[in-house]
C-alpha cells in the first residue's frame, strides 16, 4: 500500500544495492549475483516481506514461474567483454536464464516446480494459464510468478503470489 523504498538517481546497481541495504538484509551472495538475479531477489524479498510464506507452506508445495524478454543477454554481454581479456567464470554461471530461479529457490527453500520463459513481451494471459496448471497439481499450494528484465539500464520487474488457501491478506 505504500513506497517501500525510493531512489531516483544514480545507476540499476546503485538502486539495487542501496535497496538492499534499506531492506536490511544481510544476505553477502547478493553482491555474487548479476543484475537480472538482484533485481529478482528483491522484488521476491519484498513479496515475501513479513508474508512467512515457507512458514505455511512445505518446500515443495510453493512453485516458482518467471518470464522475461531479454534472457539473460545483460550478463551474456558482459562475459562476452570478459572473454578478450579473461573470461569469468563467476559470470559464466549467470549466462543461465533460469539462474534467477534457482537464487530464490535457494533463498526462499523453495522445492516445488519452477520454469522460466522468454517472451517477447510481458504475456499474461500466458503467464496466468501455466500459472493454473501448476496450481492444479494437489501437491503445488502456493506460486510466486511474474516478470524480471533486465538490458543494460532498463529494467522492470513484477512479482505476485497466488495460493489455494484464502488468508488474511
Amino acid at each position: 500500500g505504500g513506497i517501500i523504498y525510493e531512489n531516483q538517481e544514480g545507476t540499476l546497481d546503485d538502486f539495487m544495492e542501496n535497496g538492499l541495504l534499506s531492506l536490511a538484509i544481510a544476505y553477502p551472495k547478493f553482491y555474487k549475483m548479476d543484475r537480472l538475479s538482484k533485481l529478482g531477489f528483491l522484488a521476491m524479498e519484498v513479496l515475501a516481506k513479513d508474508g512467512r510464506l515457507m512458514e505455511r507452506y512445505s518446500p515443495l508445495q510453493v512453485a516458482l514461474v518467471l518470464s522475461n524478454a531479454h534472457a539473460s543477454l545483460d550478463t551474456d554481454l558482459n562475459y562476452f567483454q570478459t572473454t578478450k581479456t579473461m573470461a569469468s567464470p563467476a559470470l559464466f554461471v549467470y549466462t543461465l536464464t533460469n539462474i534467477v530461479t534457482g537464487e530464490l529457490c535457494i533463498r526462499h527453500g523453495i522445492k516445488g516446480e519452477n520454469a522460466f520463459f522468454v517472451f517477447p513481451q510481458f504475456d499474461a494471459v500466458q503467464l496466468c494459464d501455466y500459472v493454473e496448471m501448476v496450481m492444479a497439481s494437489e501437491k503445488t499450494h502456493a506460486c510466486v510468478a511474474g516478470w524480471v528484465d533486465v538490458i543494460g539500464d532498463q529494467h522492470d520487474v513484477f512479482l505476485y503470489l497466488v495460493e489455494k488457501q484464502k488468508d488474511k491478506n
